[in-house]
Formats: C-alpha cells, structure tokens, sequence
C-alpha cells in the first residue's frame, strides 16, 4: 500500500505561518489535487475489469482473499460479480442497489442513497462534484503512479480513508481503511474505459425461490 506520508514542514511553510497564510497553501493544495482527481473521472464514462481484492488487518496479516470481475456506467449503475473463492452478486440500477448471495439464497435491497454511495464500489459510479465535496482530497505520485487519499469529511461512512491509484487514466488499485485499521486492497487489471456496455448487465432479476430483504427508504 502507498502510504500517504506526513513531511516535515519547510521553512517556506514557517515563514507563511509568520505571515498568517496558513490557510491559503493548504487551501490551494487541496484544491489542485480535487482538480487533479476531476480530470481523471470526469471523462470515465463507464469501466470495466477484473479485480482480485484483499481484505487485511491492521498488522497486515491477510484474512481473506477473492476475485471477480465489475462493470461500471456514470451514473450510478455498477455491476459487481465476486467469483471465488464464493459467489456474491452487487448490482445498481441507478435507483436501488441489490446484494444477492446465492448461498443463503438471499437479496438485499436498498436504496441508492448517500450511505450506500459511500461504500467505494459504488462511489466510483457517482457524480464527481459530489465526490470533492464530500472528501477531502491529497494528491501524490509514487513510482510514477497517481495517488490520490479521499478522506470522508462527515463521520456517517464505512471508511476512514480511501486511495485510489492511477497509471495514467487507468484506474489500477483501490485500497480502502475503516475505523478498525482493517484494510481492503483491490487490484484491477484486464481494463477497459469508456467501452460499451449492455444496459441489461445493470438489471438483476431475482431468482425465483431468493428471500428479499428490502431496507426502507430513509
């Protein structure tokens, strides 16, 4: 994982403190780096990939592992298939989102609302200018990688941080960290950005004989 690190402070930034500028830098870093991360997704019109995605704790020992593949149209449909090492399905619609395990023979259904956007599959989906203001955004590069962390501005989310990390405007790696220090690391590769994709991939049918748990509008 690419750590965001903290840096010693320059002796420009001092001087600033002097002046009473401290404001001012952090301000314009920060808007740079949204600036930064619009430039990558405001062209993303759809997006599709294979994924394998690690969940690890906060030692880094790794508990579980998976793969699958997504498919993602702005906005607000996403199609989110997880392979092995069991099978789970995620699918929006653009008005509600359906979690199908085919084990419990069972499906979720809520609505496409600000909590459930807050979750990082879904939020790729989003618009963008909901994204920048709900996060704060920094901006670094790492091997020549484009890191951006999303840090949640309200305390009504899932994560405490979000990367997302860019070679070029391919998305490559998603890695996110809730309150408990337990990371989730996603790794695409197979991607396509911008292909046409059936609308009928974002529809979900519910198998005869599933359980539906449908959770209310809020």
């Amino acid at each position: 994982m690419r750590d965001t690190q903290t840096r010693r402070p320059s002796s420009l930034a001092l001087a600033a403190s002097a002046l009473g500028l401290t404001l001012m830098a952090p301000l314009a870093m920060a808007n740079e780096a949204a600036e930064r991360l619009t430039e990558r997704l405001d062209p993303l019109e759809s997006y599709h990939a294979s994924f394998e995605q690690q969940i690890l704790d906060g030692s880094g020992e790794r508990l579980q592992d998976a793969r699958g593949e997504m498919w993602l149209s702005r906005p607000g449909l996403l199609r989110w298939e997880v392979e092995a090492p069991y099978t789970q399905t995620v699918v929006s619609d653009g008005n509600d989102v359906y979690l199908y395990d085919p084990d419990l023979e069972q499906v979720t259904i809520q609505a496409l609302d600000e909590r459930v956007t807050h979750t990082p599959a879904l939020l790729l989906s989003g618009q963008v200018s909901e994204l920048t203001e709900s996060y704060d955004v920094e901006y670094e590069q790492d091997s020549g990688d484009d890191v951006f962390t999303l840090v949640p501005t309200s305390a009504d989310t899932l994560f405490e941080q979000l990367q997302l990390i860019f070679d070029g405007n391919m998305l490559t790696e998603l890695w996110m960290t809730d309150s408990t220090g337990q990371r989730t690391a996603i790794t695409f590769s197979n991607a396509e950005r911008n292909g046409d994709i059936d609308d009928a991939r974002f529809e979900f049918d519910i198998p005869d004989g599933t359980d539906v748990i449908r959770e209310d509008r809020r």
